[in-house]
């Protein structure tokens, strides 16, 4: 696959998960190697490995991170704001919130007025947790500066913001 880098083709640099690196037979992708959505997926799933990667130092699969940040920044958040913040259906969200209040690092707490609602806070294992994986974040991020730049990260990022809120 070939990726247009000021005015040229570039060879794509092959990561471990590509399909092309683990078979002798060339990939043909067609339109998919510049369509924005194909490209956009890949990226994610090689930043989700790289991330991974760093998690497993701490011992917990990076999907559990934005759960745990987006908790400790909102302390009391309901499930259903926590689904919406978090890009998740219920039925996703409820078997991470079950792993994470097992773990203790999670509390669920009934609300008065709705006792089907409840709200949620970081345990300190959950907020200690939370540090260890913050500063795995942070070095991930650093990789992904080098590799997008300062000058364009945040167009980068607003430009993903508009995907995920306009389509």
């Amino acid at each position: 696959m070939l990726f247009r880098r000021r005015g040229r083709n570039l060879p794509r640099k092959r990561q471990h998960h590509d399909v092309a690196s683990e078979s002798a037979e060339p990939i043909r992708y067609g339109a998919l190697e510049h369509w924005v959505g194909f490209n956009l997926r890949m990226a994610q799933a090689a930043t989700f490995a790289a991330f991974s990667r760093l998690s497993k130092e701490v011992g917990v699969r990076p999907g559990r991170f934005a759960t745990l940040m987006l908790i400790g920044r909102n302390p009391g958040i309901s499930q259903t704001a926590l689904s919406r913040a978090n890009g998740r259906d219920k039925s996703t969200l409820t078997p991470v919130l079950e792993d994470l209040v097992q773990r203790g690092l999670v509390r669920r707490k009934r609300t008065n007025n709705d006792r089907r609602a409840y709200r949620l806070t970081l345990t300190p294992a959950g907020r200690k947790l939370l540090r260890q994986l913050t500063a795995c974040a942070r070095r991930h991020e650093h990789k992904l500066d080098r590799i997008i730049g300062p000058r364009d990260r945040a167009r980068f990022v607003t430009i993903l913001r508009r995907i995920a809120t306009e389509i």
